[in-house]
């Protein structure tokens, strides 16, 4: 699962940085960035944030959208709200199936540039955030689906969710949720695999980049609480390395 994420400034810019478009980078900053939730320390997906996503129909150039995927044939508030916590992630091994995601699986992918991912590690009762990033600190390049659909001011908006899949042996030791059958992960696409991502390829050739992220590049920590009384909300610390003294492993272990 992906339900915590981390999304710099710099991070959602770095495909029009190495790119060396600098044009981009200006408009992007001036035209899209307003109207964003950026930077993201830390946001849950259900606090449904504004960020950028390179989709399809425009992988060089990102658009603004929503967290949690609403698909075309929502057409009222009520049924949007009902629909949209349920859609923040999607899971790879069946998103040919799904009604939510089928249509946007053939023809409506995208990437996600994220700093990094949160996840909740269960010991004795109590669950402890750990913040997984890349070894380089370079961001990570997340496939999604998006969707156009209407919105309250008779106009359109994007939004879209994260594909997921099996999660790695890194994951395997920190999402230990005793009530899922099997630790799940963003799906992380490798540097040769995200322009396929959105490029016009068959089902068959989907299915084939879905699979888990090598464990040799991801690293993770313990970070201060993301619920309740100490949350510190969206700030820098929050990212940042916090040991907790009951438990039975020392975050350099991962």
């Amino acid at each position: 699962m992906c339900y915590d994420i981390k999304a710099s400034l710099e991070g959602q810019l770095a495909k029009a940085k190495k790119d060396q478009d600098y044009v981009a980078v200006e408009e992007i900053l001036e035209k899209l960035i307003p109207f964003t939730d950026l930077p993201i320390h830390h946001a849950s997906g259900f606090s449904h944030p504004d960020l950028l996503i390179y989709t399809d129909r425009s992988p060089n150039f990102p658009e603004v959208a929503t967290w949690g995927l609403v698909p075309f044939w929502v057409h009222d508030e009520e049924q949007r709200k009902k629909i949209w916590n349920s859609t923040l992630n999607a899971r790879g091994e069946t998103i040919f199936e799904k009604p939510a995601f089928k249509t946007a699986a053939h023809n409506n992918r995208c990437i996600i540039y994220i700093d990094g991912f949160y996840e909740h590690h269960h010991f004795k009762g109590k669950t402890y955030p750990f913040f997984v990033h890349r070894k380089n600190n370079e961001p990570m390049a997340l496939a999604g689906l998006w969707s156009e659909c209407e919105n309250n001011e008779g106009g359109t908006s994007i939004t879209f969710t994260i594909v997921t899949t099996k999660g790695n042996s890194l994951m395997a030791k920190i999402h230990n949720n005793p009530k899922l059958k099997e630790a799940r992960m963003p799906l992380i696409l490798t540097h040769g695999r995200i322009d396929q991502w959105v490029s016009p390829i068959a089902q068959n050739t989907i299915e084939k980049l879905i699979e888990s992220y090598t464990d040799d590049e991801l690293e993770a920590y313990t970070v201060r609480r993301l619920r309740g009384k100490e949350y510190l909300g969206n700030v820098k610390e929050i990212s940042q390395p916090f040991e907790y003294a009951e438990l039975e492993f020392n975050n350099q272990e991962y």
